[in-house]
C-alpha cells in the first residue's frame, strides 16, 4: 500500500474550498457532510476549512449545507425528549427507539452527551425524581371551596410524566393507551377543576385520553 499526504493548501482561495465541499456533497448525494466524509473524498483537509471559516458548522453554513450535529441543546431538552418518547410508546424507550420522527434527537446525540444510553436514562430518572415542585405538591391540601390557589395552573412536563407513569400510561376512566394513528392522545387533567379550587398536585391529577377529557370538561371526579 502506498501512503500519500494530501497537498497542504494554506493559500487556497475561499471559493475553491467551498466549491470542493459542495462537490463532495453532490458526489455523495447528501445535503450534509461530516468531517470524516470530507477527509475521504475532498481535495483539501477538513482542518484547512475549519481554520479558514471558524469551525465545521460555519463551513457547512458557508456552503449552504445542513449541520451534521445539533449544538447548544441543554440536558433538560434531552430529558424532555425522552419524556416525549416514553409517553408516546408507553414504556421505557430502548436505544433503537431514539430515531426520527419519534425522537427529536438521535441516539448518537445521547451517546455523545452522556457516554451511553443507559447513563442518559439514569440521569433522566434522577432529574425527574428530584423535582422539588412535585415533592412540595404532595404537602399542599386541596382548596376545593376557595378561589385562591397555592400552586400554578400549568402542569410542568416533569409532573405530567410522573402522573402518566403513576397511571401506567393509561386513561384513568376508560383504560385506553395512547395511539396516534387512531387519534388517541393522553392528557393530564385536574380531578377537581382549577376553576373550582383544585390544586396542581399529584393527588389531584390524573391521566385521561382526549375523548374522556373532553367529556369530563370541568366536572369534578369523586375520590
Amino acid at each position: 500500500m502506498k501512503f500519500e499526504l494530501k497537498p497542504f493548501n494554506r493559500n487556497a482561495p475561499d471559493k475553491d474550498l467551498i466549491l470542493d465541499l459542495q462537490r463532495v456533497a453532490k458526489l455523495l448525494d447528501k445535503n450534509k457532510i461530516t468531517i470524516e466524509q470530507y477527509n475521504e473524498h475532498g481535495r483539501f483537509n477538513s482542518s484547512t476549512l475549519q481554520r479558514r471559516f471558524g469551525g465545521w458548522l460555519n463551513t457547512l453554513k458557508k456552503a449552504n449545507l445542513e449541520q451534521t450535529r445539533i449544538y447548544g441543546v441543554s440536558d433538560e431538552e434531552y430529558f424532555q425528549n425522552i419524556e416525549h418518547v416514553w409517553t408516546i410508546i408507553g414504556r421505557q424507550p430502548y436505544y433503537r427507539d431514539m430515531e426520527k420522527p419519534l425522537s427529536k434527537y438521535s441516539k448518537k446525540a445521547y451517546w455523545h452527551r452522556f457516554g451511553s444510553w443507559r447513563k442518559a436514562l439514569e440521569e433522566f430518572v434522577k432529574y425527574i425524581n428530584s423535582d422539588e415542585d412535585v415533592k412540595k405538591s404532595t404537602r399542599i391540601k386541596q382548596l376545593s371551596t376557595k378561589k385562591s390557589h397555592r400552586t400554578n395552573r400549568n402542569i410542568s412536563w416533569r409532573m405530567r410524566f410522573l402522573v402518566m407513569r403513576q397511571d401506567n400510561f393509561r386513561c384513568s376512566i376508560c383504560g385506553t393507551v395512547q395511539n396516534i394513528e387512531k387519534n388517541i392522545t393522553l392528557h393530564v387533567d385536574h380531578k377537581i377543576a382549577w376553576t373550582k379550587g383544585g390544586e396542581t398536585v399529584m393527588d389531584n391529577l390524573q391521566t385521561l385520553c382526549n375523548k374522556c377529557n373532553i367529556g369530563k370538561s370541568d366536572l369534578s371526579m369523586k375520590k
